[in-house]
C-alpha cells in the first residue's frame, strides 16, 4: 500500500482523476493550513508511487480565490512528494497557440489580489529566489515527455509566460490585449499561488498548461460555446494523462537535481531562537532542517 510518494500531480479543470492509477487509497490529511481541496489519491502509475489531488475538488465545487492553496501544496510535502506536475486549462493570448496544444510556460505574471502565496510570517521573515518559477530541469522532463508521445494534432510551446488572474470572470478584451501587449503566452487562474508555495516547500514545481480557447481577443472566440470548451478540457484530460504517466516514468528513472530542493537554505532570515515555538511547530515540515 502506497503511503508517501515522491512525485505530486494536482489535476486542474477538467482532470479529476488519474486513470491506471493502482492500489488506489484515499488519504484525508488535517495540514496547519486547514483541510486542502479533496482527498489525496495514493497509488501506484506505471509502477511508481504518486500522490493525485484535484485542485479544484473531485466536483470542481472550488473557484480559483476559494482554493486551499497552502493546504494543497503543505498536504504534499506530507506526502513526501519532491516533484511536483500541475495540469491546468488555460486561455490562448497568441495566434499561433491553438485550442488543445500544450504550453510549459517558464514565466508567471501575478494578475491576482488578495490570496496568500507565503507559507511565512507570524514570526518568521523567508525570501525565496524565484526568477524562475518553475524547476527548468522538471519542465525539460516534462518537454521530453510531450515530444516523445507524438500526440497527433497537438503542438507543444517550450517556455513562454503564464497570467495568473483573479477570476472568476474572465478577461476583458482591454485587459486581454494588454496582457499579449506584454508578450505573455496563455492565462489561467491558479498556477502562481501553487509555484511560489512550492518553492518555499523546496517542492520542484513545473506545469503543464492545456489550450482550451483562445482568450477572448481572438475573433474566434466569439464562437466559442460551452459545449466546444468542455469537449476541449476532455480532450485535454486524456491527453494530459499520456503525458503525465511518461513524465512521471522518466521522474523516476532519472530523478533531476533541482536547485527547489535547497531553496530556503539562505533565505531565512528570522534566527531560529527568535522564531515563535508555535511557528516552529506549524511550519515543522518545511523549516525543520534549518533550525
Amino acid at each position: 500500500m502506497v503511503t508517501q510518494a515522491k512525485i505530486g500531480i494536482l489535476g486542474g479543470s477538467g482532470l479529476y482523476k488519474m486513470d491506471g492509477l493502482e492500489d488506489v487509497q484515499e488519504v484525508y490529511l488535517d495540514t496547519p493550513f486547514g483541510k486542502p481541496s479533496d482527498a489525496f489519491i495514493l497509488g501506484n502509475l506505471e509502477g511508481v508511487a504518486v500522490a493525485f489531488l484535484a485542485r479544484h475538488g473531485r466536483n470542481h465545487h472550488l473557484m480559483p480565490s476559494e482554493l486551499p492553496f497552502r493546504a494543497n501544496v503543505y498536504g504534499m510535502k506530507q506526502l513526501g512528494v519532491e516533484y511536483l506536475i500541475s495540469a491546468s486549462a488555460v486561455g490562448s493570448l497568441k495566434e499561433e497557440i491553438k485550442p488543445l496544444d500544450m504550453v510549459i510556460p517558464h514565466q508567471f505574471i501575478d494578475r491576482t489580489h488578495g490570496r496568500v502565496s507565503t507559507f511565512f510570517g507570524q514570526g518568521i521573515v523567508a525570501h525565496i529566489g524565484f526568477g524562475d518559477p518553475v524547476c527548468l530541469q522538471l519542465a525539460t522532463i516534462l518537454e521530453e515527455a510531450v515530444e516523445s508521445l507524438q500526440l497527433p494534432d497537438i503542438t507543444l510551446h517550450k517556455g513562454g509566460t503564464y497570467v495568473c488572474m483573479e477570476g472568476p470572470a474572465f478577461s476583458t478584451i482591454a485587459e486581454s490585449n494588454l496582457y499579449r501587449s506584454w508578450g505573455a503566452s496563455v492565462i489561467g487562474m491558479t498556477n502562481l499561488q501553487e509555484a511560489k508555495l512550492a518553492r518555499e516547500a523546496e517542492i520542484a514545481y513545473t506545469t503543464l498548461a492545456l489550450v482550451t480557447d483562445y482568450d477572448c481577443w481572438h475573433s474566434d472566440h466569439d464562437h466559442v460555446t460551452v459545449e466546444m470548451v468542455i469537449e476541449n478540457l476532455r480532450k485535454n484530460a486524456i491527453n494530459a494523462q499520456k503525458v503525465i504517466r511518461e513524465t512521471v516514468k522518466r521522474i523516476d528513472n532519472t530523478p533531476p537535481v533541482s536547485e527547489a530542493h535547497s531553496a530556503l537554505k539562505y533565505s531565512i532570515l528570522t534566527p531560529p531562537d527568535k522564531i515563535p515555538p508555535e511557528t516552529k511547530e506549524k511550519l515543522g515540515m518545511i523549516i525543520r532542517k534549518y533550525l
